[in-house]
């Protein structure tokens, strides 16, 4: 994750935000869906990429906010 990177992941039965660097959770949700639009939220207002991992930790999917700063030149 580049600096700042927003990760969105499953730990101790919640699912949590945090940016790279943070050693704790930005924020807690009950939902994955809950903790996901938070975390995209947070990565669209720090112009970086939002990481959402699936409960078993792997990486479920990438988000690059603002898109044009995405490397891939691809639509998705």
């Amino acid at each position: 994750m580049a600096k700042g990177d927003v990760d969105t992941y499953h730990e101790d039965g919640r699912w949590k935000n945090r940016p790279e660097g943070n050693q704790q959770a930005s924020s807690t949700h009950d939902t994955k869906d809950e903790a996901q639009a938070q975390g995209r939220e947070m990565a669209q207002d720090r112009g970086v990429e939002h990481v959402v991992k699936k409960q078993d930790g792997t990486i479920g999917e990438k988000n690059t906010y603002p898109r044009s700063r995405d490397p891939r030149d691809i639509p998705g």
